[in-house]
C-alpha cells in the first residue's frame, strides 16, 4: 500500500472545497465591482458558504471513520478547517455589508477582495499539486500566498488610515472597519492554509 491509497478520496473533496472557495472570491469581487442588488446577491454568496460547511463535514466524518489517510490526520483536520474559516469570513464579509446597509463599496475594498480571489485560486493550485505530489509546486505556491498575504496586509492599513482620515460618521468609519477586518483575516487564514500545506510538505517531501 503506497503512501496515497487509492480509495481515499480526501484530497478529490479537498480540491472541491478549495474551488468552491475561489466561487466565492470570484463573486465577492464582481459584487463589489458591480455593487446592485446586494441581499440577492448575498443570497446566493451565502449558498456557496453553505456548501462549503458541507464538503468541511464530509471531511471530518471520513477522518472519523477512516483507518488509513493520506496524510497525517491532524494535518488533514487543519487545512481543512483552515479553508472552512477563509469561507466563513468572506461570507461574514458579505454579510456585514447587508446588515450594515452598506450603499456603496470603497476602492481599497475591491482592491483588498481582488488580492483574496488571486491568493484563493492559487491555494487551489497548491491543493491540487499536493494531490499530485509535486511538493516543490506546492512550496512554491505558499511563498506566493504569504506574498499576497502582506500585500493586503498592507492594503489593509493603508485603508483604515484613509477611513480614519477621510470619513467624519464614526458610524461608518465602525462599519468599514468591521468590513475591512473580515476581509484582511480572511487573507490571514490562507496564510494558514500556506503553513499547514508547507508543513505537510516538509514531512513527505
Amino acid at each position: 500500500m503506497g503512501l496515497f491509497p487509492k480509495d481515499i478520496d480526501f484530497f478529490e473533496i479537498l480540491d472541491r472545497d478549495a474551488l468552491n472557495i475561489t466561487k466565492a472570491s470570484v463573486m465577492l469581487v464582481a459584487l463589489m465591482e458591480n455593487f446592485v442588488r446586494l441581499e440577492e446577491r448575498a443570497k446566493e454568496i451565502y449558498e456557496v458558504e453553505q456548501e462549503g460547511d458541507v464538503l468541511t463535514h464530509e471531511i471530518m466524518k471520513k477522518l472519523n471513520t477512516t483507518f488509513i489517510t493520506p496524510i497525517d490526520r491532524e494535518d488533514l483536520h487543519e487545512l481543512a478547517a483552515s479553508l472552512d474559516d477563509i469561507l466563513d469570513l468572506i461570507w461574514g464579509a458579505v454579510d456585514r455589508m447587508v446588515v450594515f446597509k452598506i450603499t456603496a463599496v470603497t476602492n481599497e475594498a475591491i482592491e483588498m477582495a481582488k488580492e483574496l480571489q488571486t491568493t484563493t485560486e492559487v491555494i487551489h493550485k497548491a491543493i491540487h499539486k499536493l494531490k499530485e505530489k509535486q511538493y516543490g509546486h506546492v512550496q512554491d505556491y505558499c511563498i506566493e500566498i504569504n506574498r499576497l498575504e502582506n500585500k493586503i496586509d498592507r492594503i489593509f492599513r493603508d485603508a483604515l488610515g484613509k477611513l480614519f482620515e477621510e470619513i467624519k460618521d464614526p458610524i461608518l468609519i465602525i462599519k468599514w472597519k468591521e468590513i475591512y477586518e473580515h476581509l484582511e483575516d480572511a487573507s490571514d487564514k490562507c496564510e494558514d492554509v500556506a503553513n499547514v500545506l508547507e508543513a505537510i510538505v516538509l514531512k513527505y517531501a
